[in-house]
């Protein structure tokens, strides 16, 4: 009973067929992937855009709207930060919100 084996100059797979191959894991893995990285942006937006409205609320209550984005270019506060929209249209900076969105540490505002 003689095997025959394939020699071991010739590559197991033909070149079209690991094109095919590569195409259908990567597909694959961007399907499974893709879908957590989806539901956790649209969590972090939702709970900054939350946390900003509280924050705008209570540090500058005649904003006429509340606006959170997301930043890594800026060095000094990267992640998440909130504005204050003006009604002249100016943006002033309220808070910031972390990488990860959570509740603003709001502290009184001292004066009289």
């Amino acid at each position: 009973m003689s095997m025959n084996f394939p020699d071991d100059d010739e590559p197991p797979f033909r070149p079209m067929r690991r094109r095919i191959m590569r195409i259908v894991v990567s597909v694959a893995i961007a399907a499974l992937v893709l879908p957590g990285f989806i539901v956790t942006w649209s969590t972090q937006v939702r709970t900054a855009n939350f946390a900003c409205a509280i924050a705008v609320d209570y540090y500058a209550p005649g904003a006429n709207a509340a606006k959170a984005s997301f930043s890594l270019l800026n060095p000094s506060i990267p992640g998440w930060n909130c504005y204050a929209v003006m009604f002249d249209g100016s943006e002033e900076f309220v808070a910031h919100l972390g990488v990860i969105p959570g509740a603003p540490r709001l502290r009184p505002q001292s004066g009289s």
